[in-house]
């Protein structure tokens, strides 16, 4: 029974290796686990659709199944789903968007979750929730992932894909400080300044 009892746990740590090498090694520059593949094959709405990347690197698609995405760079995903639909269509045409799914809140007009094509910059992402509101700044945002804060310029030149931006991060458009937002308040103060030092001096 002892012998038995070894031998089962064995066969389960080598079974747990072979897991582990399943794992593919994530792409600097591809897809990370919380991102989304959009994909479009035409006349076939049954196989388009938004898939998640779980935890382990994979998508699952319809009729293929689980495929190991954040190992491949993104712009060899569109090859492969084409040669792997081809086996079930007939001159099927694919489209693949990677995205990313991040909160845009604070000072915008409609703060929600949206889909953010890698190659779009930090400044496309706000545009997504109506840019910023009467009160928020316009230059800068920060990213939120749990207890870090990072303050970042609205860029409307470096693409999203090379920013530290991942799925589940937050885009936090600050409200303009209260001073900014009501500037006739420092011109009266001003203009009030001035008429009480030009009492003083007349008298």
């Amino acid at each position: 029974m002892r012998r038995f009892a070894v031998l089962l746990a064995l066969a389960l740590l080598g079974t747990g290796r072979a897991v582990a090498q399943e794992a593919p090694a994530f792409h600097p520059d591809g897809l990370r686990p919380g991102d989304y593949v959009r994909v479009a094959v035409w006349r076939e709405p049954d196989l388009s659709g938004e898939y998640q990347v779980d935890p382990r690197g994979y998508a699952t698609f319809p009729k293929l199944g689980p495929m190991p995405v954040a190992a491949m760079h993104p712009d060899s995903i569109r090859p492969r789903l084409l040669a792997e639909y081809a086996k079930y269509l007939v001159n099927p045409s694919v489209e693949v968007v990677p995205l990313r799914r991040v909160s845009v809140l604070g000072a915008v007009a409609k703060p929600g979750l949206y889909p953010v094509d890698p190659t779009m910059t930090l400044a496309d992402a706000v545009a997504l929730a109506g840019g910023a509101a009467p009160d928020g700044k316009r230059d800068v945002v920060e990213l939120r992932r749990g207890a870090e804060v990072v303050i970042a310029d609205l860029d409307v030149v470096t693409p999203v894909s090379r920013t530290p931006l991942r799925s589940g991060d937050q885009l936090w458009v600050p409200q303009r400080s209260w001073l900014s937002r009501n500037p006739w308040v420092l011109s009266s103060v001003v203009a009030a300044a001035a008429t009480i030092t030009a009492v003083v001096i007349s008298r």
